[in-house]
């Protein structure tokens, strides 16, 4: 085996291993969205269908559990990834921020 060959794999290795630590230790946050006496029921759903890409069945959930609860964290992810998601929720009248 070439040494140019041992020294590639050692980086290619060294990398992912890098990229795998990276997602290991990204932080996730919540996208919590808050009860209100404003947004209906079918509004909240509709929502999370469209903006947070939930199934019905599983925006459904989460409606009832941010009635009953007050509030519910619908998605995790990265910030970043968060952040869009949280300002079309509001922009459509829902409460909703991240949790740090």
């Amino acid at each position: 085996m070439s040494a140019k060959f041992v020294n590639q794999a050692r980086t290619q290795w060294k990398t992912e291993e890098q990229e795998d630590l990276a997602l290991l230790t990204e932080e996730f946050h919540n996208l919590i969205v808050w009860n209100d006496e404003v947004n209906t029921f079918d509004w909240v759903i509709e929502s999370l269908i469209d903006i947070c890409e939930h199934s019905p069945e599983q925006a459904e959930q989460c409606a009832m559990l941010i009635h009953h609860k007050g509030k519910y964290g619908v998605k995790k992810g990265s910030f970043d990834n968060l952040r869009p998601q949280c300002e079309a929720l509001i922009d459509r009248g829902i409460q909703a921020t991240i949790d740090y």
